[in-house]
Order: structure tokens, then C-alpha cells, then sequence
């Protein structure tokens, strides 16, 4: 996997958008060869993370239709979250990448989900904490995810669900479950 080949998939993105998406490949190299993950899956699935994330609502509703993804009413009613699902079916049926874990990876990468593989929570922390992020509470999402990629993801996912509950917005259940899995496998 050669992910230097889809880096002009970056070019439809603004200047913001590609940069996050090279530093969230970066930082889930880094986290991959610290945590023993697929590499150059890792660098792929961090490149290709948000390839959708600026693609019209309308254009991402039909991608995730035509891929065969039925959304359930919480996702429908949840913009935020196609970006993932549109960008998964894109990476499969537009570029040819058939890897269900990069598949899953990029699809999960902004809810979690239970049962994540190894890669899916390198991503997962990955566009969580990649160098340009500053929001409140990076830096301790950061030393979590040095100790362990789950004990970053308890943190994100928590800080996540807090401000999601705060402005009563829709909070996903694969999100809940991840966080409850990690906390069943402790």
C-alpha cells in the first residue's frame, strides 16, 4: 500500500483540511509503530481519514447510498458524521481500496465503535490529537494515548459525549459502546 498515490486526493480540500489530514497520517505512523499497528495502513487510512469532510451534504448522502450503507435515524439526522461514512465508501468503491480495516478505520474514526481493531483506534487518536488540534484538553488527550490508546480514547470519548450533552445534542451509540467496551476488556 502505497499511500504517496493518493496524496492528489488531498487537493480537493482546502489548505486547512489537507494539512490536518497530513498530520493526522503522520501522528498515526507514529502511533502505529509505538503500538505495533499496520504502518503504511496506518499512513493510508490517516491520509484518506476526511477525503469527504468538504464534499456538499447532498453529494455525501448519495455516495453513502450508493455504497450500500443504509444510515440509521441518528445518523441521518447527524451531518457531522457522514464525512466518515461517505469516506470510507469513497477510499472502497472510488479508489479501489478493498481493506475492511482501513474501511472500518476511516468510518469509525470520528464515533469509535465496540470491537475496534488496533488500527481503527490508531486513527481514532490520531484525529484526535494531531499536531494542529488545540482545542481544550488536547494535551491531556495526548498523554493518555502515550500510556495507552484506550486510555486516550476513554478520555476523547468522554470529553466528546460532555460537550456533545451539553449543547443536548445527538450523541452516536457506537461512541457509547466504544467507551463501554474498553471499559468490559479492563
Amino acid at each position: 500500500m502505497n499511500a504517496d498515490k493518493y496524496i492528489r486526493e488531498l487537493d480537493s480540500l482546502s489548505e486547512r483540511r489537507r494539512v490536518h489530514s497530513l498530520n493526522v497520517s503522520a501522528e498515526a505512523v507514529r502511533l502505529a509503530e509505538k503500538y505495533g499497528a499496520d504502518v503504511e495502513k496506518a499512513r493510508l487510512a490517516g491520509l484518506l481519514h476526511d477525503v469527504t469532510k468538504e464534499t456538499d451534504h447532498d453529494l455525501q448522502l448519495q455516495i453513502i447510498e450508493n455504497g450500500g450503507i443504509i444510515l440509521s435515524e441518528l445518523e441521518r439526522r447527524s451531518p457531522k458524521l457522514w464525512h466518515a461514512i461517505s469516506g470510507a465508501v469513497y477510499v472502497r468503491d472510488k479508489l479501489g481500496i478493498q481493506d475492511e480495516d482501513i474501511f472500518n478505520a476511516i468510518r469509525y474514526h470520528t464515533t469509535g465503535r465496540a470491537g475496534m481493531s488496533l488500527l481503527e483506534k490508531v486513527i481514532f487518536i490520531a484525529d484526535f490529537t494531531s499536531a494542529e488540534r488545540d482545542y481544550p484538553d488536547v494535551d491531556v488527550i495526548r498523554e493518555h494515548a502515550e500510556n495507552s490508546l484506550e486510555e486516550g480514547m476513554l478520555y476523547g470519548i468522554g470529553f466528546t459525549v460532555s460537550r456533545l450533552v451539553g449543547r443536548r445534542d445527538l450523541v452516536s451509540p457506537d461512541a457509547l459502546s466504544a467507551y463501554n467496551d474498553i471499559l468490559l476488556s479492563k
